[in-house]
């Protein structure tokens, strides 16, 4: 596999080589091409993309052209199709005259990168022309005395044509006295002669005509003809003769104007009149006798115009010498021109690439020209160069055309333009010389940042400014041009206190001004710190950062704050402020009284403050310190003075302008706290005395204070009622015995703190040692009545009331106390007392202390277990519970309820029975009936 690559390779570098190969010919003027003449427009004359290896849309996107170096232009490059057509018709004849070798340079050049490449094309002649003489009739005079062989040149044929298509040969009517030679100049054209080759006899024949044709060897061949008219002359028997039948003569092509060339001379053997010779030129062209001029009588040859070696190097002219007779000779004179160094070399600028970017690769083309002299030999051999203080260097690319290309790198910064001058000198002497200036405008190129004009900014602001006021412009500059040297300006992101920085301040994009866009507080803000962004126009845009600073300046826009005493109405332009202190009337100088405690928002010298006396009911009494406030007596008090005294000090700052605030102090001079209350007191009703209102309105605030308070205590106290209430309750109802909640008191009878039921419920009841977890259970289904007779329905009234009689009542319920059985009254005889009593009230007290109920509870309930057993341990009498022994034989259990039914004591297996139960029911009734005499006998 690296054996194929290295082989493909091998013929890359082949293909590579042939196409530079080719490239090389066509840049060093190898396209050549060769049309024929009298083509119309448009017609092909060759592929030039192919011949130099470009593709199509390489023409167009490097915009190949044939380059017009201001002569007539005989092509045109089609993009299209990469073909060089002819712009117009082109006659041979007409561009080229008599140059053997007809040939039309055309240069094509093309951009990005900038090259030229030379072409010639060939225009091949056409028989297009015939030979034609200049006259239509010649008229020859020979006098008959001529001998046989004198030859007479007759006028030229021309035929613009060249090689087969140009004269070829001329032909002549037979004639017995004539014959046509012909003769070949120096030039190579062929001259017609007329030679006489019989002795003419104007007797017999006074004239003779004959016919010159002149032919070409074209395909068709083409002719022209012309008369002669041969004149037979009588008398004169010598022709003028020259001196020399060829002249030669060589010239410099910069001879002036009336120089003489030579002089021809011919004789005549004749006299008289036939010997006067004159001379002139015989059938020259046109623009040859325009360039010289022959005196008719000395034959003297001079120059009317300049003479040119490029354009003619060569003169032939042919001269007649003529007599007065009519006879007449010829003569030739061959002029050669050598050439001058009159031409100096000509530049022709053909392409110039500006502005040139000035990160172009080495190498690159800049510009492309061409150097011409119109001299030949050394005269026309040129050498060109640039001066070398410049970052190019000059290339030959093919005959007499140079380039200018890039030889180090290009700085727009430092050098923005180049003259570039091109010196052309060709090699005659004295050397002619010629310059040509190529201007050079460098293209910046976006590769310089903005640079700030200092390295970081500061400024400071004074508060409380204008917003949109102006704080400080920054600069930066740009070392390219145009948009790459646009900067504009921004802020970088940022926040300040939460807020962004742009609610701040803002720049202006194109002018850099740094404004404020809000009103600064130097207590809030003391300094900004922020960026600055600059940034060019180009592209990719470059930029460049600088940090600015803004530091706030604080002014005295705040007035000094009295902190201590306190704060009191304000008056005047600062602030009043009220205190009482006490002063000892045995105080002595010096002594501290109080101390006036103030600050200042402000910084610096608006902060610095000073305290001052600035009103006092005894003036000599106090002072105040300057820096620290304190109050101090100057004196010791003396019994003169008052006992009330106003002191109003005056607080200032250091500002421009000085800002201040007022504290007053009220001292009493007092030697308790009584004596300054009293003070105090009398100072209020003075106060008030002349003010009325504000007597009134004080009193009503007192008295305001006072309902307040007194609300507030009694909320307390029904607060603390309520709790205490509820405190008892859970005391006498345990929490965890829920089934006792919301029964009423008055279904409770107490006797000395021992709680009876009025009406008796079937419910469980656990007991512990521990009466905070004893729990009790209701059974709602087994309520029974164990009285003897039930109150009325009316009377009477269920232990929990109903959802609806709750509802009925507003959410409050209001239990209904039943009346209380008869059983429960007792005789004065029965009723219970201590031991041994049996008088009335007096001896059946019932125990009224804690130790006796608690006593007289466990009495009960073990006389309960006994009955439940059937025997009594507790002493006494049988059904008794042993209470006799203290209370009296009177108090027995037939005057106590019975707590047994539906009783259960865990821990017992015994069952309890209501024996006195029957007899209870059986007295019921009558015991309701008596029930209101029984209560009226209570109550006695």
């Amino acid at each position: 596999m690296c054996a194929a690559g290295r082989r493909w390779g091998r013929r890359q570098r082949a293909l590579l080589g042939a196409v530079l190969l080719a490239a090389w010919q066509a840049a060093w003027g190898q396209l050549r091409y060769s049309v024929p003449e009298e083509m119309p427009k448009g017609s092909f004359v060759g592929d030039v993309a192919k011949d130099l290896g470009l593709h199509l849309p390489a023409l167009k996107d490097r915009d190949a052209h044939v380059f017009d170096s201001g002569r007539t232009r005989y092509f045109f490059l089609d993009l299209q199709n990469g073909h060089l057509s002819m712009m117009e018709q082109v006659d041979r004849e007409e561009i080229c005259a008599a140059v053997a070798k007809c040939v039309l340079n055309f240069e094509i050049l093309v951009k990005r990168p900038m090259n030229i490449y030379k072409g010639e094309v060939e225009i091949l002649d056409i028989n297009d022309n015939p030979p034609s003489f200049p006259e239509k009739r010649n008229v020859l005079e020979i006098s008959e005395n001529t001998a046989p062989g004198a030859r007479f040149p007759l006028e030229r044929a021309h035929d613009p044509d060249i090689g087969v298509n140009s004269l070829q040969n001329y032909e002549c009517s037979e004639s017995s006295y004539f014959t046509l030679d012909m003769k070949t100049g120096g030039d190579g054209v062929k001259y017609p002669e007329l030679l006489l080759v019989k002795s003419l006899d104007r007797e017999q024949q006074a004239d003779h005509n004959l016919i010159l044709t002149a032919t070409d060897n074209g395909n068709p061949v083409k002719s022209g003809s012309t008369t002669v008219q041969i004149i037979v002359l009588d008398g004169n028997d010598n022709a003028p003769e020259f001196t020399q039948s060829v002249y030669k003569v060589t010239l410099r092509e910069d001879v002036a104007v009336g120089s003489r060339v030579l002089q021809v001379t011919a004789t005549d053997r004749d006299e008289g009149p036939n010997a006067e010779v004159k001379y002139s030129f015989f059938q020259i062209p046109e623009k040859f006798d325009k360039t010289f001029k022959i005196d008719q009588e000395s034959g003297e040859i001079v120059i009317t115009e300049n003479l040119n070696f490029e354009e003619h190097e060569f003169y032939e002219l042919v001269v007649q010498a003529r007599d007065a007779g009519g006879l007449s000779s010829h003569s030739k004179v061959l002029i050669k021109v050598v050439d001058v160094n009159n031409y100096v070399p000509e530049i022709v600028i053909m392409s110039v690439f500006t502005p040139v970017p000035e990160d172009t690769p080495l190498g690159t083309v800049i510009a492309i020209f061409s150097v011409q002299d119109r001299d030949s030999g050394a005269n026309g051999e040129v050498q060109c160069s640039i001066s070398d203080s410049h970052p190019f260097r000059l290339e030959k690319s093919f005959d007499n055309y140079y380039r200018v290309v890039t030889a180090s790198e290009l700085d727009r910064e430092q050098v923005w333009e180049y003259n570039v001058t091109v010196r052309a000198a060709d090699g005659g002497s004295p050397s002619l010389q010629s310059s040509a200036v190529l201007a050079l405008r460098v293209l910046d190129v976006n590769d310089n940042a903005p640079v700030f004009l200092e390295e970081r900014y500061s400024t400071r602001l004074a508060e409380n400014n204008a917003a949109g006021a102006l704080v400080l412009t920054v600069r930066a500059t740009d070392a390219d041009w145009g948009q790459n040297a646009r900067v504009r300006y921004r802020l970088a992101e940022g926040r300040v206190r939460g807020a962004p920085l742009s609610s701040y301040v803002s720049v202006q994009a194109e002018t850099g001004a740094l404004y404020a866009l809000r009103s600064l507080d130097y207590e809030q803000v003391r300094e900004l710190q922020l960026w600055v962004r600059a940034e060019d126009g180009g592209a990719p845009a470059l930029s460049s950062n600088v940090s600015v600073r803004l530091l706030i300046v604080d002014e005295n826009d705040n007035a000094p704050q009295v902190l201590y005493p306190p704060a009191g109405a304000a008056a005047g332009s600062g602030a009043a402020w009220s205190g009482v202190e006490l002063a000892p009337r045995r105080s002595e100088a010096g002594a501290l009284v109080a101390k006036v405690v103030a600050v200042d928002a402000d910084a610096g010298q608006n902060a610095w403050l000073s305290y001052e006396l600035a009103k006092a009911t005894e003036p000599g009494l106090f002072r105040v310190g300057l820096h620290s406030g304190e109050v101090r007596t100057a004196r010791s008090p003396l019994a003169r003075d008052a006992a009330r005294h106003s002191l109003v000090v005056l607080v200032r700052d250091h500002g421009r302008p000085a800002l201040s605030a007022t504290a007053t102090l009220s001292v009493v001079l007092a030697e308790s706290v009584a004596e300054l209350l009293a003070e105090l007191g009398s100072a209020a009703d003075e106060a008030a005395a002349p003010g009325e209102p504000a007597a009134s309105l004080t009193r009503w605030l007192v008295l305001a204070v006072a309902a307040v308070s007194c609300l507030f205590v009694a909320f307390l106290l029904l607060l603390l009622a309520l709790r205490l209430r509820r405190w008892h309750r859970q005391h006498l109802l345990p929490a965890d015995s829920g089934a006792l909640r919301g029964v009423p008191v008055s279904h409770f009878v107490g006797i000395d703190g021992v709680r009876a039921f009025l009406q008796s419920y079937s419910h469980d009841v656990s007991l512990t040692a521990d009466s905070r977890k004893s729990q009790l259970r209701f059974s709602a289904a087994s309520c029974c009545d164990t009285l003897p007779a039930r109150p009325s329905d009316e009377a009477s009234s269920d232990l929990v009331p109903s959802g609806d009689q709750v509802a009925e009542s507003g959410g409050q319920v209001a239990f209904q106390q039943a009346q209380p059985n008869t059983d429960w009254r007792f005789s004065q005889t029965q009723r219970p007392g201590t031991s041994g009593s049996q008088n009335g009230e007096e001896a059946g007290a019932w125990p009224n202390n804690q130790f006796d109920t608690e006593v007289l509870q466990a009495m009960i309930l073990a006389s309960a277990n006994e009955g439940a057993d059937g025997n009594s341990t507790l002493g006494g009498g049988n059904g008794t519970m042993g209470l006799s022994a203290r209370y009296g034989p009177q108090f027995t259990l037939q005057h106590v309820p019975d707590y047994r039914q539906n009783v259960y004591i865990p821990g017992s297996n015994a069952t309890l029975t209501n024996a006195a139960g029957k007899r209870d029911a059986k007295s019921a009734a009558p015991a309701g009936g008596n029930k209101k005499k029984s209560g009226k006998k209570e109550k006695k």
